[in-house]
């Protein structure tokens, strides 16, 4: 399978298969042929897992570059050993550089591959569900331990392998957490693929094929925003869906503690309560949405580990704050997005209504 995405600086295709990593790699053949030397970022955990298929399958010589697992390489100090690694190993801009991991291993490189003689191409090889958002559409990025995401660029692969092979050793959190990105898509383009999903048995334990029809719709739906806004300046907003106040939840946590996706589900509660407000959600569909979430075993207590005012330093520190006032990606229905200014005092007692349904729900 194969996804286009045409952006307004690069055209490059996300390619999906299962045990297909040598033919999707010999793919962008004619880019490789030219390239003086390839390296390979990736993180402990995933070259321990998948370091033998990777090596069997990859077809050409390679340095490979070993990160910390998590949010743990996304540091100034990775960064800086990432940019060492490659002047000692004297990467030129004619190397290539291959992420291959999770969002944090494709966060860091393609920060690196952007700022490294000013640019070096990379492609994506993501290992998990949740790279199926975070390794399309550009956005490169390390953290700061006063915000997520803060210091990064808006830089494009050569291309994205998805080999759902990978996905086949994930522990169960990290498959829940992956498909959080997956039900925004839905949220956000299709009110008949999330009914589908909030009716499914599971969403945790899809079957291979099943998986990849549900990764190509999500990256179907990226691949359009982001061919229409590649610098987040109007739609690409949507896709940070549930991401305000779950980037929140999730620095107040400690980058880590929390996974990703499950700070993104408890971020789409609080934006379906918003939602009520000012689209045409009502309490119903919120409930029977956080059900759905418990069933599939997201958990919410991070949510009573945090007072609004403790959270409230990471919401103004969100990028899309303006003056002190928080832009929220809201429904006006499913599959209807748009962006609505909210005040602090708005999302305060917004905060004390997700507090009061969480705790009716999980008597």
């Amino acid at each position: 399978m194969r996804v286009p995405v045409a952006t307004k600086s690069h055209h490059y295709d996300v390619v999906l298969g299962h045990d297909f990593l040598a033919e999707a790699v010999k793919s962008f053949d004619d880019k490789l042929q030219k390239a003086d030397k390839l390296f390979v970022f990736t993180d402990a955990n995933v070259w321990s897992a998948q370091g033998a298929y990777f090596k069997a399958n990859f077809p050409y010589d390679f340095e490979v570059f070993v990160l910390p697992a998590g949010e743990a390489c996304k540091t100034f100090e990775q960064y800086y050993a990432a940019q060492t690694f490659l002047l000692e190993q004297k990467c030129s801009r004619k190397s290539f550089i291959f992420a291959l991991g999770g969002g944090a291993v494709g966060d860091l490189t393609g920060f690196v591959a952007a700022t490294f003689m000013r640019g070096v191409p990379f492609i994506q090889i993501p290992t998990t569900i949740l790279a199926h958002d975070s390794a399309v559409g550009g956005k490169t990025a390390i953290n700061h331990p006063l915000g997520k995401n803060m210091i990064g660029a808006f830089y494009q692969p050569e291309g994205v392998i998805y080999d759902t092979v990978f996905t086949e050793t994930l522990p169960e959190r990290e498959i829940r957490s992956g498909t959080a990105e997956v039900i925004k898509h839905a949220m956000i383009s299709n009110a008949k693929w999330l009914e589908e999903l909030m009716t499914a048995d599971t969403v945790i334990h899809f079957s291979t094929d099943d998986l990849a029809k549900q990764l190509k719709a999500g990256i179907e739906v990226k691949a359009k925003i982001v061919s229409e806004d590649e610098t987040e300046q109007s739609v690409r907003k949507y896709l940070n869906l549930g991401h305000t106040y779950g980037h929140a939840i999730e620095a107040a946590a400690g980058y880590g503690k929390l996974a990703h996706g499950e700070a993104v589900m408890i971020g789409l509660v609080y934006c379906l309560l918003l939602s009520e407000r000012y689209g045409q959600l009502n309490r119903d569909f919120t409930t029977s949405f956080l059900h759905f979430a418990l069933k599939n075993g997201y958990p919410f207590e991070a949510v009573n580990h945090y007072s609004f005012e403790q959270l409230t330093e990471y919401l103004l520190k969100d990028k899309k704050a303006e003056y002190g006032v928080l832009q929220f990606v809201l429904l006006s229905k499913i599959g209807e997005p748009f962006v609505q200014p909210i005040d602090l005092t708005e999302c305060k007692e917004v905060d004390t209504e997700f507090r009061q349904l969480l705790a009716e729900v999980l008597v």
